[in-house]
């Protein structure tokens, strides 16, 4: 499929009003959003002439929008550029309340720093992820996501392999070094290859501290900036009415896994079971993070463990019930891989449970749904609850 990747509709829905739409660099989100609003008025902020000029003249874009009053759409990419923009952008929303703004850009992180508040409520906030393999249908496959992730801009590359090496480099330079957000490159550069073994673990920052030689709030302030940037989440601890005694970190994901093998160093002493379990789990992590974001943020992702080490990777809370989600790189179904689950049912009695494996069959097991992986993530869709996969 590389380098033959068609325009695929996206499962994120839009609304009507004007709103932000936020998304790591190479989701294919400005050629998207180009698409469905050709018709707009665009302004797009990577042009370094229009860049040059709404940073000097924001208030340019009045006179643009009150020149051209046939317009309904205005288009604004890459609106992080120029965060200035918006006080504009939100005084012609408060004078053309038919006016829809569309404001994408890959990190809310300037906006923030820069005082900006997003409108204050003005405009909603979308997010768009990597490709879900139920977008793709037909061309979606399991090993590939697994090696080069589901970029849009990696799965329509002609060399996947140095297109991912190339990603981190470009948000490195673009993202981090050009908005200035850390004092030192090097410091940041080596974090990265250090964090890349936390990829779908519990973080711990004082280890990564250690390990990079850097300062704790130094290394609280990185991981920050991958998520603003949109390039790694984190998922918390399930608490509700627990009774055990639960473990304290969150645990730590890339948002693509492809973008997790890049960063990943290997070697003799790499355990390559390890690395794939840890592509496996992070592959369903991101499919689940754009399931919660494109359903309507309806539910809310976590995980659970106990101090004792009872663990299930994803718990799935909210209006589509309580779930249980444990993820294994095995063809096999063992008893083993049920403890964590059993502890978790005896917690919430009430709680469904799923357990996504390689192999073949979905059979019900010690009243887990056991259900190959390929099919959980080319049948994951946000019209569908969870339960679509009990029928």
């Amino acid at each position: 499929m590389a380098g033959k990747l068609e325009i695929k509709d996206r499962f994120l829905c839009l609304p009507k009003e004007s709103f932000f739409l936020f998304g790591p660099r190479g989701t294919g989100k400005s050629t998207w959003i180009k698409r469905i609003f050709h018709d707009s008025l665009l302004i797009d902020l990577l042009d370094p002439a229009a860049f040059r000029a709404y940073s000097s003249v924001p208030e340019r874009l009045r006179e643009l929008v009150e020149g051209n009053p046939g317009v309904k759409t205005i288009l604004i990419d890459e609106v992080q550029k120029v965060p200035e923009i918006l006080s504009v952008v939100h005084l012609l929303i408060e004078k053309y309340p038919f006016l829809q703004f569309v404001l994408t850009g890959s990190s809310a992180r300037k906006l923030k720093r820069t005082g900006t508040d997003l409108m204050a409520g003005r405009a909603t906030v979308r997010k768009i992820y990597p490709f879900m393999g139920a977008e793709l249908g037909d061309d979606f496959n399991l090993e590939n996501s697994l090696q080069s992730g589901l970029l849009p801009l990696i799965l329509g590359s002609r060399n996947p392999d140095e297109s991912l090496k190339a990603y981190a480099a470009l948000y490195i330079r673009e993202e981090v070094q050009m908005e200035g957000l850390v004092r030192s490159i090097g410091n940041f550069s080596r974090f990265l290859e250090i964090i890349s073994f936390s990829h779908a673990s519990i973080l711990n920052i004082s280890n990564i501290a250690r390990e990079t030689q850097v300062g704790r709030k130094t290394i609280e302030g990185y991981v920050s900036i991958l998520e603003d940037i949109l390039l790694a989440f984190r998922l918390e601890v399930f608490r509700r009415k627990a009774k055990r005694k639960l473990t304290e970190h969150p645990k730590f994901y890339f948002m693509d896994t492809g973008v997790f093998r890049s960063l990943r160093p290997t070697g003799p002493l790499d355990k390559k079971e390890e690395i794939n379990g840890q592509a496996l789990e992070g592959l369903v992590a991101q499919h689940l993070i754009s399931w919660v974001e494109y359903r309507g943020r309806k539910n809310k992702i976590y995980y659970w463990r106990t101090r004792s080490g009872m663990e299930v990777d994803f718990v799935i809370y909210g209006d589509d019930g309580l779930w249980g989600i444990e993820v294994k790189n095995t063809d096999k179904i063992r008893l083993k891989d049920f403890r964590g689950l059993k502890s978790f049912q005896e917690e919430y009695p009430d709680a469904r449970t799923m357990f996504l494996y390689r192999g073949k069959e979905k059979i019900i097991h010690k009243n887990v749904l056991c259900l190959p992986v390929e099919q959980f993530l080319s049948r994951l869709k946000p019209e569908q609850g969870l339960d679509i996969f009990f029928k």
